[in-house]
């Protein structure tokens, strides 16, 4: 008997049969089979698998429950490269407890009723900042923490401060910034070097 394609795949063909169109949130979870972790799913196709999924963060036009897959182009992805022995060795360093908020594993969980807490590994430096999965850059936490970590944004800056760490940048990071805030306006600057 052939095996069912989980929640991701679904997920995945969803978006390539419509690929271009923008999708609602309602219809992504539709197509996953009804999964309750299908937002989890689509980060998944897009930072482990470099799927460019792309949402209001990245195009204004979109609203926060859109997403648009707009090619089949796929880009370097971030790796899960976590060894069973660094995993071990991170666990037993911090004890078999969430570094965040305490709880051990096998606790019950306090926001789960019947469930357990399970521990994963955390990135204290994260990958996009530049961090690795060495042993030093991780910690043991609990689902609960590490869903909350994901969910939790830095504050805004104001103004004055961006526009401050703009100047400060290379001229090559100015470049890049400037291409996606064209790309994410829909906007096209004419060469004023041409007269």
């Amino acid at each position: 008997m052939a095996k069912k394609p989980g929640s991701k795949q679904l997920i995945l063909e969803f978006f390539l049969r419509n690929l271009g169109k923008i999708l609602t949130s309602r219809e992504i979870q539709k197509a996953s089979g009804g999964a309750s972790e299908w937002a989890r799913r689509v980060r998944e196709l897009r930072n482990e698998e470099g799927y460019q999924i792309l949402s209001h963060k990245d195009r204004a036009d979109l609203k926060p429950n859109q997403y648009v897959m707009e090619t089949i182009e796929r880009v370097p992805a971030f790796s899960r490269d976590i060894s069973n022995e660094t995993r071990a060795w991170v666990l037993e360093r911090n004890g078999y407890t969430c570094q965040m908020c305490g709880v051990a594993a096998g606790d019950p969980d306090p926001l789960g009723g019947s469930r357990s807490v399970r521990l994963t590994m955390g990135h204290i430096l994260d990958k996009s900042k530049g961090g690795d999965d060495s042993p030093h850059n991780l910690r043991a936490v609990c689902m609960n923490c590490n869903q909350g970590l994901q969910n939790t944004a830095l504050p805004k800056p104001d103004r004055i401060h961006l526009l401050a760490q703009v100047r400060r940048a290379t001229i090559e990071d100015q470049r890049v910034l400037l291409a996606w805030l064209l790309k994410k306006f829909n906007l096209k600057i004419e060469n004023q070097n041409e007269s």
